[in-house]
């Protein structure tokens, strides 16, 4: 009879995917592997009724049914494999908030004046592709037929995914809307984005529910580099840290490159994956008055306790941009945008609910808690208070209205609906207190609602595409440096706002392209202060590290460049590790099992020259 043995490494896995019992919360796994030793992983997994969801250089993403993480760990018994993690899920990040009407000429955004974007000019011979992780893009308009003309098509390419489905469909209008703040076109009409016309590359790994996997970052970063972009950015995040996930930014940043992530939407101290990693700028969201918007996350940039804590700006908000009611692209006629003008001025307002347009003498109605048979003919004047949206639009409308205003009784615009019952059909806007008299003194109103290939989105997710946009733009124009170093071009120049000086919410402050790209013509790309941060100059200390586990056992490989001192000091978490020859590289032997955070540094021996702080999760 014909034998088929086992070698060790299908061994390990053999016993741990057997004794597998309950169904976990999260079965699906990442297992980091030497690539030989893929081909067992995979035959294993499917013969286990497993299933295999990303195969990517180093790793595999897989679903073990029934298995918990403690069960799956069983394949760390082999040396090929370097560990098994839980596939952590990330997820869009985006507010709606539809306003304005870029049909009638282009929209300049104001982040892109806020971030000085218009007073630079993108250099396209020497542009760098920013490669968009996200939902998707939508190819084809819905107004004019044929593809989206306010994307340069010839610079945009993309990957497909099985699961995902085609990289020009977009799984919803937020991959598109963040398309267009990067690079939509300077042209007549729509919006134009940070840098206009910069060469993309478009990943989808969202499903249409909204979400994916650490996995599918990880592979996504292997493919960015591979189609050759210089520049990631990710509208997205998720909580847990991922070391797969990880070692795939660390790679792309080493090798020369830039990742961009955003903060968080949730408003508290949490930090949010990928945004929290090292090797990742994170980005926070600010409006149009260079306030901090309420919904920006700002985790500390401390890590640890007592005497073990270590402080490294990397792993907080290092910089912001306009991410309140940003203006972009939307997938064809995906958006409502709304237009209010009064006595022939206009005014800014949201839709509510029913397009259409009207145009007629104002009529005030107060809350409109009945009807009143002086509105006929007329767009009722709403005071917001009392009774419900639909109850008001209601009472407008049963009065004989055409259209009606509801007036916020807070300070800002009113964004509402109208429910999901409502039978209503006149067009019904929201608009702002602080027009409330203008609008009750004018005679006459035009309102109207319509479907856009334009629309409004509100979060960090927006101030993300708007920072990935400017370092492309300052980029081009200094071609010949580092991603980090154009990272530290934009902390070292932007514009301080909040507390005086670098705080937990705005990092350094607001970006700002034209300084940035002035103070690299001044100091070349090593740059002065360096952004005030802790990353080295070009020359000194620079060090990497990575995790990785050998029977349960952590393991740190550490290395570095930049010294010529005869030896080195190792630091984690803030303490003297051991001094050490430098000879670039070391190995820290943790001897300890489970689930940790490190924090590494390496120091020219008795000196304060050091390296930028790095870390390793287990």
């Amino acid at each position: 009879m014909k034998s088929n043995p086992l070698n060790p490494l299908a061994a390990a896995l053999l016993l741990a995917l057997a004794s597998s019992a309950a169904h976990a919360a999260n079965d699906r796994f990442v297992i980091q592997v030497d690539n030989p030793g893929k081909g067992i992983v995979k035959a294993l997994t499917k013969q286990l009724g497993g299933e295999i969801h990303v195969d990517s250089n180093g790793f595999v993403a897989v679903t073990l049914p029934g298995m918990n993480l403690d069960e799956a760990k069983g394949v760390m018994n082999n040396p090929h494999v370097r560990l098994v993690e839980e596939d952590q899920m990330r997820r869009l990040m985006s507010f709606s908030d539809d306003v304005g009407n870029p049909d009638i000429q282009q929209i300049t955004p104001y982040a892109v004046y806020q971030s000085q974007a218009d007073q630079l000019t993108l250099q396209m011979s020497s542009a760098k592709k920013v490669c968009v992780i996200d939902s998707g893009i939508a190819r084809e308009t819905g107004e004019t037929g044929g593809h989206n003309p306010d994307f340069d098509w010839a610079s945009i390419s993309g990957d497909s995914d099985a699961g995902t489905g085609d990289w020009f469909r977009d799984g919803g209008p937020h991959g598109t809307h963040v398309a267009g703040t990067i690079a939509a076109a300077d042209n007549t009409y729509g919006v134009i984005g940070m840098a206009p016309g910069n060469p993309l590359h478009i990943i989808k790994v969202f499903n249409d529910a909204g979400w994916g996997y650490s996995s599918d970052l990880a592979h996504a970063a292997n493919l960015c580099g591979q189609a050759g972009a210089d520049i990631i950015s990710m509208s997205l995040g998720g909580g847990g840290a991922n070391s797969t996930e990880e070692n795939a930014f660390n790679s792309f940043t080493d090798a020369g490159g830039l990742v961009v992530a955003a903060a968080g939407n949730d408003g508290n101290s949490v930090r949010s994956y990928p945004a929290g990693y090292s090797s990742v700028m994170m980005i926070g969201a600010n409006d149009a008055d260079n306030n901090i918007a309420d919904f920006s996350q700002y985790p500390s940039c401390t890590s640890g306790r007592g005497k073990n804590a270590t402080t490294d700006e990397t792993l907080c908000v290092e910089a912001t941009a306009g991410g309140v009611n940003t203006l972009s692209t939307y997938p064809g006629a995906g958006a409502t945008l709304s237009n209010l003008s009064a006595d022939s001025a206009g005014y800014v307002s949201a839709p509510m609910e029913n397009t259409g347009s009207a145009e007629a003498a104002t009529y005030f109605m107060g809350t409109a808690e009945s009807t009143d048979g002086n509105a006929a003919g007329k767009v009722c004047m709403i005071d917001r208070g009392v009774i419900s949206f639909y109850d008001k639009v209601k009472n407008c409308e049963d009065s004989g209205g055409v259209g009606a205003v509801i007036i916020n009784n807070e300070s800002g615009v009113l964004y509402g609906t109208l429910g999901e019952t409502n039978d209503t059909s006149i067009p019904a806007l929201g608009a702002a207190l602080e027009d409330r008299t203008a609008l009750l003194a004018a005679s006459s109103v035009s309102i109207s609602i319509d479907a856009s290939d334009y629309g409004y989105m509100s979060g960090t997710s927006m101030a993300t595409p708007a920072v990935s946009g400017v370092a492309a733009l300052v980029w081009s124009n200094h071609p010949t440096c580092t991603g980090t170093e154009i990272r530290s071009a934009l902390k070292a120049t932007a514009m301080d706002a909040g507390t005086a000086g670098k705080d937990v919410y705005f990092g350094y402050g607001i970006v700002q392209a034209a300084d940035a790209s002035a103070y690299l013509s001044a100091n070349g790309c090593a740059g002065g202060d360096n952004g005030g941060g802790t990353d080295p100059e070009p020359g000194d200390l620079s060090l990497s590290a990575s995790g990785y586990k050998v029977k349960g056992l952590q393991y740190a490989d550490l290395s570095w460049s930049g010294s010529s001192a005869g030896s080195v000091d190792v630091y984690r978490n803030g303490a003297l590790v051991t001094t050490t020859a430098n000879d670039g590289a070391y190995t820290d032997a943790l001897n300890q099992k489970g689930s940790a955070t490190y924090s590494y540094q390496i120091c020219e021996a008795g000196t304060s020259t050091c390296s930028a702080t790095k870390t390793v999760v287990f």
